[in-house]
């Protein structure tokens, strides 16, 4: 096939490279790679460089040299002697562009003897000086030997052990360095060949490689000259269509390879069992965890090749989600930097031979998975949710991979000995330990998972150990042979890797079987989508969420977070039609499909049943048709038109092969001709060649690049030799990333919280869950560590953002060495407070403090890690509405930022800092309580304040008063209060947002009358201020002769705070809209409600205890206020009550209970009189007489309206207000004590109320203990 004939390559491969050294350019060190000078010279790396490349350019894949020169030979050139090992290497990588699109590479490293005299001498002359350096230092006695030994005795992995002579003189130390000598000594240097296709058949191009490398080192030469096979792969093997496979000659056998149809899984070609070899199931399991919430995940191991196994079989396991950040397999040393970027990645780095993970130098760590994979260990980030269905998901895996002979725990062990290149020592007992695989393997992984292993092992048990399956496969293998084109091992990787993808992929179509129901269509045109796309809701996360089981909730309200879900959608939006779809979504939905055509006639969905994979027989079986039955052969090698005397070369050595023939491909189409009857016999096929590639250069895709790049700015490194410029252009990218970032993130959290708040008002319906905020506060936790990191000079613990506050907090302590800062922490002194105190009531607000809020943090046992600090101290912050403000204090010590930041990283951009703080102000407008609900357990401060009335102020008072508070989570107990303080401090467990305190007096002393205003309850770690109006007295024969109260509170908003001072009335001359919670009966204390108001005011009431219902558990606030509350129901009844009542005397209070206690005498005796027929009048005054005796008899002093409210909140509970209101209107002594014209005699209106009161039936209304202490019932 000729360029240009189409824009995308359908020929198997793309490029031939040779890389190696360049013997004109001679020995350049390879400083980028970061190698130190004290190693040996045969130990350091080199530049290599790419010797060729053929043909030149194609067009619909440009050459990139620097990429492909990184990726071949990442570490550069290797020397070695004949004293070492020179086993040929194999490793795939991948370049990435930056719009996203993948070219896979496929590279064979193998070493040729050093020809050139000039490179030997330089060699030795490296040897002369290294070796005068170290006998300078083998003479100075202050050298920490110790430190220098490690490095020396293992230089490289393939280096020969050599003895350690700690007490041998000098001189013979010396020998062991001067280990080339350029009279005695063979030198050889790494070469690479290497192959770039477009896509990744990587067991056929290391066969492919495998085959032109024993051509070159087989004592007989090949049987045509090596350009004819270099010719014949690129320009006559095509590749293989959808559903196809291909068969073309190596130099010496067959090379067979096949491409999944449309209907399949798409085109994976790596071993999987590799990887759950290296890593076990469990680890697999949580490192596709980590994978799928978008951390930044670091795999690191001595070989390139595990390094790009395990990515891309992570990577492959997510279908249909695909990856969409930053991805590269194999990092190469030059590009170290960027491990600080701030954004989620995947890469791989070499490890160099180095076993001891604590050197590496990481710049953020908080939000990292690190994977080392030659030591079977797994460091993972704090929080990690855990994966739906976790441990049925590993039997289902491990079911799979024993039946192929793979360990399900892994095999800490094979990890090298499996290596057909190996060469490297097995791991030390110390790291073993550290991993907790003392004995065996299986350790571990018993250590980790108990229970599974059990299960496991009962599986082996119940299946009769699998090893005759295991016998049944390889017969099936020997009997296939005849027919079965590739051989068996290879045949055997393809059946494992199909088998664990399809229990893989049927996860996710179990999970999300009945998305498309919640994706949000668009309503305006698609130009209009994609401008505002930032803006948009894509998909109705709440309602999906709502209908998953309980456990799925941690990882899946963070999985809808991801971009990676956010693109599946997108791309789902914009594909309404099947011919549309791309290949992974038209795969996805088909399965889908399936699903819930079983589900309607099985319905299992929203139940977490786990349900096992039952289409492996079925994806198993097509692989196996197209290797029995090859489709197409290609053309086969043939002579090129070549020059006599070409094609020769010298044995052992790669040669460079002739570029005139193989620039372009055939001339005349003869070859192309010949090929014609397979133009695949599908014309209409055509457009599906990129289906596996995930890369679709049309118009959709741009757009949802676009529209999409969220966080990710810089989707993909540029792998060219950076010069400080590309370096400065990529973090400025990375800053304005974050920036935006930040903004969708604010305006997103800002959006949902509205419109939680707004629910509250009665406006919308809820979209907010309390599992998705806390996964949204998560999500702005991650970015901040992001932040803190970019740029980092120096690393200190896990959390960048921690180190900062800790390095400012020693700063200013050491400024403010004076005595007056410190003391307990948690409490404020009482010098300030009692200077602030002078205007009596009101209590001071707490003082900002940055530091204070540290120590706060500092002082909770239960968070032991830096990240987990940081986070809660973010939460803390935000609860007070001080995360802008600390923030912007802490970066206005400049010169801490400078020591701290290099001048690039984001904290030192003063412009987007500002805008960053800006951002976060406003989450000022909304209340979170992030810390209080989460940290449920800790011990807070909490302070309280009495405040008697202005007029009558307790200053007489002699009694001994008490309270009680309580929260949404526990409640204090009875805690006395000094009597002339008034006020006391004390601390207790997290009591949650407070509802009720209860107060009171003993009656002592002569002068027991108590008028309260309010009481003033606040926590201390949080600021958040609670008001408790009262405005009663508490004394026998004043007001009600209650000696104690319940009130009711609500959160006071900062202003209030600052309006305190204002309304300092007393509490019976209350502006009219302020109506009392407690209220006597007397004419003219209040206005008069007509009924109209009243009949709204009880539908109000009982509205907002039916919405309380219907929000999901988590999401309820306080009950008792809507009860208890203003204008709660208690409120509203007495309002019913008192309309139309008759006062008998101006001056004395008659009370609603007084007519109660009348009720009840009339019942009592009428029950005993007539004995009333009417069963269910009997019990309804059996019920209402039993109350008010329990309530009577209580030993309580809580007064007549206290008592009215226990009545009306158990009567709620018990769902019997309606009878007791139905009772009281046709009692005669209603008749009696109200006016003609009262509510609660007019029929209509008393039918209306008992209908309304009616529609708590159908609730289960539970009391605060606070409510009903001391009732029996």
């Amino acid at each position: 096939m000729t360029t240009g004939v189409s824009p995308v390559s359908r020929r198997f491969a793309d490029y031939f490279v040779i890389c190696g050294l360049d013997t004109e350019s001679g020995l350049e060190p390879d400083e980028l790679s970061g190698e130190n000078f004290e190693q040996s010279p045969l130990r350091r790396t080199f530049k290599s460089k790419v010797l060729a490349h053929y043909p030149d350019n194609v067009e619909w894949n440009p050459f990139d040299q620097d990429a492909v020169g990184m990726l071949c030979m990442p570490k550069g050139l290797a020397f070695r002697t004949q004293v070492d090992s020179r086993e040929p290497d194999f490793h795939s990588f991948i370049i990435t562009r930056e719009d996203g699109s993948r070219t896979y590479g496929f590279a064979l490293t193998f070493f040729e003897e050093v020809t050139s005299k000039q490179i030997c001498s330089a060699m030795q002359t490296l040897y002369h000086m290294h070796n005068a350096e170290q006998y300078d230092i083998l003479h100075t006695p202050t050298s920490p030997r110790g430190q220098e030994e490690p490095r020396l005795r293992h230089p490289h992995p393939h280096a020969q052990p050599r003895p350690v002579l700690h007490a041998a003189p000098a001189i013979s130390r010396l020998q062991r360095f001067n280990s080339y000598d350029i009279s005695r000594d063979t030198l050889y240097v790494s070469k690479c060949i290497c192959l770039i296709t477009p896509m990744a058949f990587a067991q056929a191009c290391g066969k492919v490689l495998q085959q032109l490398y024993r051509a070159v080192t087989s004592p007989h030469p090949p049987p045509l000259p090596l350009e004819s096979y270099v010719f014949n792969i690129l320009y006559e093997v095509p590749l293989p269509p959808s559903g196809r496979s291909l068969k073309f000659s190596g130099v010496y056998g067959p090379v067979v390879c096949q491409r999944p149809s449309t209907s399949e899984l798409p085109l994976f070609d790596f071993a999987i069992g590799e990887m759950f070899d290296l890593l076990g199931v469990e680890n697999v399991l949580q490192l596709f965890t980590c994978a799928l919430l978008e951390m930044q995940i670091l795999l690191y191991s001595r070989h390139y090749q595990r390094l790009m196994t395990v990515a891309e079989s992570i990577t492959a396991l997510m279908f249909p989600y695909q990856w969409q950040h930053v991805y590269v397999p194999i990092l190469p040393a030059s590009l170290l930097h960027f491990l600080d970027a701030p954004v989620p990645y995947l890469m791989g780095l070499h490890s160099n031979g180095q076993d001891d993970r604590t050197k590496l130098e990481l710049p953020q760590e908080a939000n990292l998975c690190f994977v080392d994979i030659d030591n079977h260990f797994i460091e993972l980030p704090e929080e990690l949710p855990q994966f739906p269905n976790k441990l049925e998901f590993i039997q289902e895996i491990s079911e799979v991979l024993v039946s192929f002979g793979v360990a399900p725990e892994g095999n800490i062990r094979s990890g090298d000995s499996q290596l057909k290149h190996g060469g490297l020592r097995s791991l030390d007992a110390v790291s073993d330990k550290r991993n907790g695989n003392l004995a065996s393997p299986l350790n571990s992984y018993l250590l980790r998972e108990n229970v599974t292993i059990a299960r496991l092992q009962a599986l082996v048990k119940r299946t009769g150990v699998s090893l005759e399956k295991l016998e049944v496969r390889e017969d099936a293998g020997g009997n296939k042979d005849a027919r079965v084109h590739c051989d068996e091992e290879e045949l055997k990787m393809h059946q494992l890797n199909i088998r664990v993808r399809e229990v893989f992929a049927n996860r996710f179509t179990q999970m999300f079987a009945d998305y498309e129901v919640f994706v949000i269509q668009p309503s305006q045109d698609k130009e209009s989508w994609f401008t505002n796309r930032d803006q948009m809701q894509n998909f109705d996360k709440a309602s999906f969420l709502s209908d998953q089981p309980e456990p799925y909730l941690p990882f899946l309200s963070r999985f809808l977070e991801t971009q990676m879900f956010a693109s599946f959608v997108d791309s789902k939006i914009l594909c309404h039609d099947d011919e549309d779809k791309e290949h992974t979504l038209r795969v996805f939905d088909t399965r889908v499909d399936k699903v819930r055509m079983l589900n309607v006639r099985t319905p299992t969905l929203r139940t977490s049943m786990y349900q096992k994979c039952t289409n492996m027989e079925e994806a198993e079986k097509a692989i196996e048709m197209r290797v029995m039955k090859i489709d197409h052969p290609a053309l086969h090698p043939h002579l090129l038109d070549m020059k006599i005397g070409q094609g020769r070369y010298e044995r052992g050595f790669f040669p460079r092969l002739q570029s005139d023939v193989l620039s372009s491909g055939p001339a005349s189409n003869k070859w192309a001709k010949r090929s014609a009857p397979a133009q695949w016999r599908r014309r209409d096929r055509q457009k599906q060649h990129a289906e596996h590639l995930y890369l679709d250069n049309d118009q959709r895709e741009k757009y949802i690049q676009e529209a999409r790049n969220l966080g990710t700015t810089i989707r993909q490194p540029k792998l060219s030799n950076l010069s400080p410029s590309v370096i400065a252009q990529a973090n400025w990218k990375f800053v304005e990333g974050l920036l935006k970032e930040c903004r969708i993130k604010t305006k997103r959290m800002l959006v949902e919280k509205m419109g939680r708040e707004a629910v509250e008002l009665g406006h919308v319906e809820v979209s907010i869950t309390g599992v998705e905020e806390n996964t949204l506060i998560a999500s702005l936790c991650d970015l901040l560590e992001r932040i803190w990191s970019h740029g980092l000079q120096v690393k200190q613990g896990k959390s960048a953002l921690w180190s900062h506050l800790l390095h400012y907090q020693e700063s200013k302590e050491k400024k403010s060495a004076t005595p007056a800062g410190l003391g307990p922490p948690g409490f404020i002194h009482d010098t300030e407070r009692r200077k602030s105190d002078g205007g009596g009531s009101a209590m001071p607000p707490l003082k900002v403090s940055l530091i204070q809020d540290m120590r706060h943090i500092q002082n909770i046992s239960e968070i032991k890690t830096d990240v987990g600090k940081a986070r809660a101290w973010v939460r803390l912050s935000m609860e007070k509405k001080l995360l802008s403000r600390h923030l912007k204090q802490l970066l206005s010590d400049l010169e801490l930022t400078k020591k701290l930041y290099k001048r690039y990283a984001f904290l030192r951009c003063d412009d987007e800092k500002e805008q960053f703080l800006y951002h976060l102000l406003s989450f000022n407008a909304v209340d979170y309580f992030c810390f209080t609900n989460v940290f449920t357990t800790i011990m807070i401060p909490y302070h309280v304040l009495a405040v008697p009335s202005k007029k009558l102020g307790g200053s007489m008072f002699t009694a001994n008063p008490w309270v009680c508070v309580s929260g949404e989570l526990a409640e204090t107990g009875v805690l006395q209060v000094p009597r002339n303080a008034q006020e006391i401090t004390f601390e207790c467990q997290n009591l949650g947002k407070l509802t009720t305190v209860q107060m009171g007096h003993d009656n002592a002393g002569l002068y027991a009358k108590w008028l309260v205003e309010c009481v003033l309850v606040r926590n201390e770690i949080t600021g958040h201020t609670y008001k408790f109006p009262c405005g009663r007295w508490l004394g026998k024969g004043v007001d009600d002769g209650s000696l104690e109260r319940i009130l009711v509170g609500e959160l006071m908003t900062p202003s209030a705070e600052n309006d305190e001072r204002m309304c300092r009335t007393p509490p019976m001359q209350q502006s009219p809209g302020m109506m009392r919670r407690f209220v006597t009966i007397s004419p003219n204390s209040k206005p008069k409600l007509n009924t109209g108001q009243i009949q709204e005011g009880v539908g109000e009431a009982i509205n907002g205890i039916v919405k309380h219902f219907h929000k999901p558990e988590k999401e309820r606030g306080s009950l008792t206020l809507l009860l208890c509350g203003e204008f709660g129901l208690v409120w509203a009844l007495e309002q019913v009550f008192q309309h139309g009542f008759k006062s008998p005397r101006l001056f004395k209070n008659v009370f609603i209970w007084d007519f109660l206690e009348k009720a009840q005498v009339y019942f009592e005796s009428a029950e005993q009189r007539d004995g009333n027929p009417d069963e269910n009048w009997q019990s309804r005054v059996r019920h209402f007489c039993r109350f008010m005796r329990a309530i009577n008899n209580t030993s309580r002093n809580i007064g007549k309206d206290g008592k009215f409210q226990m009545l009306v909140c158990l009567g709620a509970r018990d769902h019997l207000l309606h009878h007791w209101i139905a009772l009281l209107a046709d009692c005669p002594i209603t008749a009696q004590m109200y006016e003609d014209a009262a509510l609660i005699k007019d029929r209509s209106l008393v039918n209306s109320l008992i209908r309304v009161l009616q529609t708590l039936q159908e609730f289960n209304i539970t009391l605060e203990s606070s409510l009903v202490k001391g009732v029996g019932i």
